[in-house]
């Protein structure tokens, strides 16, 4: 037992099964009469560890030299026998004892090792939060499985991408406003700081470096593709997190580190309260200038590949024109708050200049310059060396920083300061600097030629990006304009009638207004053919139902549907298809009305027609022959004359794509589906009509021979009874010509009826043919 209980000590349990190799040892050693006595106390061990594995604070205070995370793998089934009976046992009791008096040596020993069990655990804790990994017990393999490493493509940092270029720019936005911090007191001739400003720029830098700490995070759990995976497609996902640490601290882990350094912070609050009234104070204002001038190139430099990731990964930034407008219009406006900020700490840096020499000249203490160090001297002397409200270019010439000195430097109130600066830097980036009056010094003409340069490429990129942004907006009304200008130099050129040119620029005008210049068919061809079929049957779903023929229909045969309609326009008076022309297409109405017309192949007092309108369809001669399974490849021919009177939208079933729906209809075994069709069916319409028609002049006929055969009878028997009475000559002579005349209408009624018998068939329609909606099998 103590064997076995040291093994385990020493074991790294990292499989989830008890390691029954370390038992074969000791098993064997035991004698055969106490096999089974050693199984026993086995199997009371091992249950007594599944115990102490539900009480996690147990083995904590008793096994701190265990592994908690390890202590799961253990299970308990015995398998191996015992191989040797001839050995002889030790006393388990014994053993128990010595194992109880280690636990109790473990429960001393736990007050001593808690202090550095808590800090191993908080390290670890720290470790697996840096390393993305669960702190639960699971075993190396199944944590490693559960890893999931941030995709640089997916739809969170996308979203945290955008924001995290936002916040860069309100963090370029806030350090400048250290820059107002310094001002002149002008009651004491003085330099001073703004207190309140200290501790409202520190806050606001505060905060925006939590986005760079959030951002520095997140670059290290962040996959990237390998390039050797994009031979095809997008990649693979590197997901090792050695692998992304190495890749991130090898390019922009020290340019990040360096930005999110709180050195303004230090500086504002740690160093100037140190250097109050001292003449070092300048050299620290100078200090801060420069580390956030320092600064500002990681921030920007940050900034440019973030969007151009955005832009690759996305395709867009922003989502409308409008924003993306917007976006540059803010860039142009922070370039102007950033040289007014800078601007006004030099104009501060220039004054301090003259004062220095002045000072010199008379001969007085620099540290009063400051008025933490003020004890009441006399500076007034400085009004007269450094003349701001009056200036004097032969004391002293301050070039461009004068307007600054006269009007906001004094100033206490920081949004006076604030935009007035943004003003003066705006108004200088706009003009390309043009207006700046400089003076001979060096770094005030270094200045000026940075603010022009800057200007210039900063106004060619803001009108290049804006432009762009906005063309995008109208660049659709461009092709159409484009379009619409080749038609008329074509349809000029071609000398094509007026009324043919009119047709064209109608039908252009209502494709445009019913699809913006957006071509669906190649727009719906690019996308997955689920993804298609969902925008069909969303698209053409309900309109299909309109039509009673497609009521009836499952899912299956509405989806095969969908997939294959496409959708047609037809303008005002537009000839669809002509009787006697070979029928390509079967049209469902959507919207408008048409007039559907036939002659009968062209005889002579022929002629039908019909409006057909939403929910209506032509060209059901292609249905009757996709439906025919002997049918040939000729197209049928069209018995009717289909033209628009209204507008009309459509959907329009191929010749092709009709022929495979159609086999589906079979499927359906329906004799209403037939009836629908013949209900609606122009074709069967006018056959009925004829035969109708047909019908009642056979009845009117019938009902006229009936009337006279009855007035033949009824003259024939007068002239029967009136044998027997004598006659008068007048009587008998208007008999004789009444029959004459009965005679004579029934020869010619006779006559008539065999012609018209004889020019009915070919003056009827004949009857369509019937599709077969059923099996072959039927």
């Amino acid at each position: 037992g103590e064997n076995v209980y040291t093994r385990c000590r020493q074991n790294s349990f990292s499989r989830r099964s008890f390691p029954l190799r370390l038992l074969q040892p000791s098993l064997r050693r035991v004698h055969a009469p106490y096999e089974a006595s050693v199984k026993l106390l086995l199997q009371n061990y091992c249950t007594q560890l599944h115990n102490l594995k539900k009480k996690k604070k147990e083995i904590e205070d008793n096994l701190a030299p265990l592994r908690v995370e390890q202590i799961k793998s253990i299970t308990c089934p015995i398998q191996s026998p015992i191989s040797d009976p001839r050995s002889v046992s030790e006393d388990w009791s014994s053993e128990q004892s010595v194992s109880s008096d280690r636990l109790a040596s473990g429960s001393r020993q736990r007050r001593f090792a808690s202090l550095t069990d808590v800090l191993r655990r908080g390290i670890e804790w720290f470790r697996n939060i840096l390393h993305y990994q669960p702190l639960d017990n699971s075993s190396p393999d199944e944590a490693k499985s559960r890893k999931k490493a941030l995709d640089p493509q997916g739809p969170f940092l996308q979203k945290w991408n955008k924001i995290f270029v936002l916040s860069c720019v309100i963090a370029v936005s806030v350090d400048p406003l250290f820059f107002y911090i310094p001002f002149v007191d002008s009651d004491r001739n003085c330099f001073d700081l703004d207190r309140k400003l200290e501790i409202t720029a520190s806050v606001l830098r505060f905060f925006t470096d939590i986005f760079y700490i959030l951002h520095i995070i997140f670059q290290f759990q962040t996959g990237f593709i390998a390039p050797s995976s994009r031979v095809f497609g997008r990649g693979v996902l590197v997901e090792d997190p050695a692998a992304i640490a190495k890749r991130y601290i090898s390019s922009y882990f020290i340019i990040d580190i360096f930005a999110v350094l709180p050195l303004p912070q230090v500086i504002i609050l740690i160093v100037f309260p140190k250097l109050q009234g001292s003449e070092e104070l300048l050299n620290a204002k100078n200090v801060l200038m420069f580390i956030v001038i320092f600064q500002y190139l990681p921030r920007l430099v940050r900034i440019i590949p973030l969007y151009l990731e955005i832009t690759r990964s996305a395709g867009i930034i922003a989502e409308t024109a409008w924003t993306g407008a917007a976006f540059n219009l803010l860039l142009y406006m922070l370039a102007s708050h950033v040289l007014g900020a800078l601007w006004y700490l030099l104009s501060i840096q220039r004054e301090d200049t003259c004062w220095r020499e002045a000072c010199g000249q008379n001969n007085c203490d620099i540290a009063s310059l400051y008025c933490g160090a003020y004890k009441g001297q006399n500076n007034t002397f400085l009004a007269a060396m450094c003349p701001i409200n009056t200036p004097n270019v032969s004391l002293f010439n301050f070039g461009i920083y004068q307007p600054a000195l006269q009007n906001v430097v004094q100033s206490t109130t920081f949004f006076e300061k604030l935009f007035y600066c943004f003003w003066w830097g705006l108004q200088n980036l706009s003009s390309l600097g043009q207006n700046l009056r400089t003076s001979t010094y060096t770094w005030e003409n270094l200045f000026a030629v940075f603010i022009s340069i800057s200007a210039l490429i900063l106004f060619a990129l803001l009108i290049g990006n804006m432009q762009t942004y906005l063309q995008s907006t109208s660049v659709r009304i461009e092709e159409m304009r484009i379009k619409r200008r080749d038609a008329e130099q074509w349809m000029s050129h071609r000398l094509l009638p007026e009324s043919i040119k009119e047709r064209i620029r109608r039908h252009e005008q209502y494709r445009w207004q019913e699809t913006r210049g957006v071509d669906e068919e190649h727009l719906l061809l690019n996308l997955p053919k689920d993804l298609r079929r969902d925008i069909k049957r969303h698209l053409c779903l309900s309109l299909l139902m309109r039509v009673p023929m497609f009521e009836k229909m499952d899912d299956q045969l509405l989806d095969a549907m969908c997939d294959r309609l496409k959708p047609v326009l037809y303008t005002e008076h537009s000839c669809i298809i002509r009787e006697g022309d070979p029928v390509n297409e079967m049209l469902f109405i959507m919207r408008g009305n048409l007039e559907s017309m036939t002659t009968n192949g062209g005889r002579t007092g022929f002629f039908n027609s019909d409006i057909l309108k939403a929910g209506d369809f032509c060209g059901e001669e292609l249905l009757t022959w996709a439906l025919d399974p002997h049918s040939y490849s000729s197209l049928p021919s069209s018995t009717r004359t289909v033209k628009t009177l209204s507008e009309v939208e459509a959907f329009a079933l191929m010749a092709d794509d009709l022929k495979f729906v159609a086999t589906q209809f079979r499927r359906l075994h329906s004799k209403q589906l037939q009836h629908t069709f013949r209900l609606y069916s122009q074709q069967w319409r006018t056959w009925a009509a004829c035969f109708i028609q047909a019908a009642w002049r056979r009845y009117s006929r019938k009902k006229l021979e009936e009337a006279l055969h009855e007035r033949e009878k009824r003259l024939q028997a007068a002239i029967v009874s009136g044998g027997e009475i004598s006659l008068s000559f007048g009587a008998a002579l208007y008999a004789s010509r009444f029959a004459g005349n009965m005679l004579r209408t029934l020869r010619r009624n006779r006559t008539r009826k065999a012609r018209l018998q004889e020019r009915l068939p070919a003056m009827l329609l004949q009857k369509p043919a019937e599709p077969d909606f059923f099996s072959e099998k039927q």
